[in-house]
C-alpha cells in the first residue's frame, strides 16, 4: 500500500470518534486539543500500527501548527447538531485565550 498519498483524518476519526462522543461531548478533551496537548492521541496513533513514524511526526506538527486539524478530525463523522456544539466551544475557547497556532503564528 502507498501511504503517501491517503488522508490520516479518515483513519483518525475511525479510531478515536466513537470514543471522544461516547458520553456526548467531551469539553475537557476540547480544551485539551485547544491548549495543544496531543500526547494522548500521538500514542494512540503510533502504538495503534497504521501509521509510519514519519505520518505520527507530520500529524504531530500539522496539530501543533493548526490544532483545530484534529478536532475537524474527529468531527467528520459527527452529527451536525454536535459538530456545531463542539465548534461554538472551541470559539469560546479562542475567546478566553488563542490556541497554539495562534500563539506560534504571533
Amino acid at each position: 500500500m502507498n501511504t503517501s498519498h491517503r488522508d490520516p483524518s479518515s483513519y483518525i476519526s475511525a479510531m478515536f470518534s466513537y470514543e471522544f462522543f461516547d458520553n456526548g461531548v467531551d469539553y475537557a478533551s476540547i480544551e485539551r486539543i485547544h491548549r495543544g496537548e496531543f500526547d494522548e492521541w500521538i500514542s494512540a496513533l503510533a502504538g495503534s500500527g497504521l501509521f509510519t513514524n514519519n505520518e505520527v511526526r507530520s500529524m504531530h506538527q500539522a496539530w501543533h501548527l493548526d490544532p483545530g486539524t484534529l478536532l475537524d478530525a474527529l468531527l467528520a463523522d459527527a452529527d451536525e447538531v454536535t459538530a456545531r456544539r463542539c465548534q461554538v466551544i472551541w470559539a469560546a475557547l479562542d475567546q478566553v485565550s488563542p490556541s497554539v497556532a495562534d500563539t506560534v503564528r504571533g
